[in-house]
């Protein structure tokens, strides 16, 4: 277990949501996180037994994490495929799909991910919560990686009209 506290900012919002295949993930990570004072708002779905469409759970939590400067997210369904795919489309959105500790680590430090995506079927449930304790505590490091950041809030704007720059 990592020891790591989650890093609590009282400006964050936390905006959760799964499909029916991930709502015994979401419960648990709203658990977590309120035990970590944060506040959490749940976009559904709560029935496991009633299937619902990954896409619209998506937005709502994207468009809500874009719209809050000090906004987060976390979504999860059952692989996390989808849900990524769809988070990505909202500008302002960007949602890392992440299945360990170290990735979900690297897409904060290197991607600046504002949405964490865990697919139920994929994650270990011993690890749920250090995954989440690593994700809401790892800063970004800026430095080289925000230029890339740059780059994809370019191609986000249409502003991208050329080839791979080079780079170091």
């Amino acid at each position: 277990m990592v020891k790591t506290a989650l890093r609590k900012d009282s400006a964050v919002k936390v905006f959760v949501g799964s499909d029916h295949r991930g709502v015994s993930f979401k419960n648990k990570i709203k658990d977590v996180l309120q035990a970590e004072g944060y506040e959490v708002t749940d976009v559904g779905t709560n029935d496991p037994e009633v299937g619902c469409d990954y896409p619209g759970i998506a937005y709502q939590v994207a468009t809500r994490v874009a719209a809050s400067p000090e906004g987060r997210g976390v979504l999860v369904c059952l692989s996390g495929v989808g849900q990524a795919i769809a988070a990505n489309k909202v500008p302002g959105a960007y949602a890392a799909l992440c299945h360990n500790t170290e990735i979900a680590r690297l897409s904060r430090q290197h991607n600046n991910a504002n949405i964490l995506v865990l697919g139920e079927r994929f994650v270990d449930p011993a690890e749920l919560e250090t995954i989440l304790k690593v994700w809401f505590s790892t800063p970004f490091e800026g430095g080289r990686h925000q230029r890339r950041i740059d780059q994809i809030k370019a191609i986000e704007r249409g502003l991208w009209h050329g080839a791979a720059p080079k780079s170091a």
